[in-house]
This record gives C-alpha cells, structure tokens and sequence, in this order.
C-alpha cells in the first residue's frame, strides 16, 4: 500500500518517549556532523529517524568493500560511490523533507564558519586518525557555545563524552597541543576510554597500525555508539535528564557486560591517565 510521507505518522511511535510538543523542538534542531563513514552514517540515520530535521553533513570519501563490516551504507552496489552523497540519499529516503546543507570537501578552516552556523549540536564523526579538523570543530564549538557530543565505537562497545557550553573544553580535556601525530592518536584513545573495558577481549593488537592509520572495529559497536549519541543530543535538546559533561563519561561495552561512568578530573593531565600514557607509549614505542 503506498501511503505520503506525513512527519507526524512518520514519527508516531516516539510520542509516549516524547510528548507531541518535544516532537517538534526536534524537528526545528540542526545537527552537524563531520565525517559519514563508520559510525558517522549510523549517527546520521539514527538523529534523521528520532526526527531532527536539520542537517550540516560533510565527507569527502568514497565507499570502498573494506567498509563492509562497520558503515551502513557501504554495499556492493556503493563501491566507488561518494560517502555523502550515498548517506543523504538514504535519510531524504526516510524523511524527504530534511534540510541538508553538505560539505563534500570535509571540514577546515576555509569553511567551519558556515559548517557550524545555524547548528544546535554537533555530533563527532570524523576518523579516529583525523586529528587537525577535529581539534578544529571543537575549538570553534567552544567559542561559539555549541553543545558537542563524542560516541565512539570501541570494540564491542561504546565510549560516550560532553563537552557543553561554558564546562571543560576538549583541549583541556585530551591535552594534545605540543604531541607529535602518533601521541596525539594514544591520548586521543586513552581519553576516551579511561575505563579500559575493551582491552580484555582484544585478540589481535598488532591490528592497531598507527603507521597506516587503521584499526580494528565492529558494526555492534558504530549501532551501540549511535543510540548513545542519539541519547546525549536528545537530552540536550528537550532539557531532559542528566548531561554528564568530560571529565565525566560514560562506557558500556556489550562483551563484557560493563558499564563504568568515568571520572579524570583534569582529563589526561590526571596522575592515573599520566600513567596509563607512559606504559602505553613505550609498550607501543611511540
């Protein structure tokens, strides 16, 4: 039976979760998101079925067979296809009424003004090796007091941090200004997962290569990252519910059966991150 897109019936079933009032406040919210690719695009789709209507969208990359396993819209017949292009194609198909600004040449300098103009949140989806432009969107999120979340998939699992308005910014947080490229990844990762969860079911370490930029990753734990995301915007949005802010955090890993809320008061300047620095740095001798 064929039947019209109607926003209110398209997103029916959240009210009783939300009243009728907050469906709206989200259909009015702009999101950005950099980056589109492993758990960017389950971000991307998961915000566009809670029903924000509003998108900043940038990726510059092309779907290749080695995404399989991790990014929705990587299939056999996206190979070779533009990341963005592939994505927005897959929410107009779920909301055709989305607003969608996109930036096919990635995030910088030339244009973060305009990337983060008009945006309500914006939601970290860049590679984990990409460190400049992401240092980049959270320094200019800070000035211009815009709520950023951070959910990323760690094993089978996820690692959750804030950084709100006026409240410990992500360089104060990471402390990577001064680091060389390799140490700026490592406190990249030890920040994010303080908890460590992860680390007793790794099975293969020499699959993380900070040479050639790639590591290990599953698609459970891009799906589990983006409910989280999807959580911590939608709090922010309706006023609903606590919003931890770093050096709090938040890590569930599905594997173990753990969930640890974080706490490293002065981010990875804290005596135990300092530590857990130094072993990793010679253990991987960085």
């Amino acid at each position: 039976m064929s039947q019209q897109f109607d926003y209110d019936l398209a997103f029916s079933r959240n009210i009783g979760w939300f009243t009728e009032e907050e469906q709206q406040t989200l259909r009015n919210k702009c999101v950005a998101i950099a980056g589109l690719g492993g758990v960017g695009g389950d971000h991307f789709l998961t915000l566009v079925r809670l029903g924000i209507g509003k998108f900043h969208v940038s990726d510059f990359d092309e779907f290749g067979c080695e995404n399989t396993n991790r990014q929705v819209g990587a299939n056999i017949n996206s190979y070779g296809a533009k990341k963005l292009d592939t994505m927005v194609k897959m929410a107009l198909e779920i909301n055709p009424e989305l607003e969608i600004k996109t930036f096919d040449e990635g995030i910088n300098a030339n244009n973060i003004h305009e990337f983060l103009t008009g945006v309500d949140c914006y939601v970290d989806s860049l590679d984990f090796f990409v460190m400049d432009a992401r240092r980049l969107v959270f320094d200019q999120c800070s000035k211009k007091q815009i709520p950023a979340t951070t959910a990323a998939p760690i094993g089978m699992g996820t690692a959750c941090l804030n950084f709100l308005p006026g409240e410990m910014t992500f360089e104060q947080y990471f402390r990577l200004e001064g680091h060389t490229e390799n140490e700026q990844y490592l406190k990249f990762f030890l920040g994010l997962t303080p908890a460590a969860l992860q680390s007793a079911y790794l099975v293969d370490p020499s699959r993380l290569d900070l040479a050639n930029k790639k590591g290990p990753s599953t698609f459970i734990g891009c799906q589990l990252a983006a409910g989280v995301a999807a959580s911590q915007v939608m709090k922010i949005f309706l006023n609903r519910g606590k919003v931890l802010n770093v050096p709090w955090g938040l890590h569930f890993d599905a594997y173990t059966n753990q969930y640890k809320k974080t706490w490293r008061p002065g981010g990875n300047n804290n005596p135990i991150q300092k530590l857990a620095y130094i072993i990793a740095k010679k253990k991987m001798a960085i």
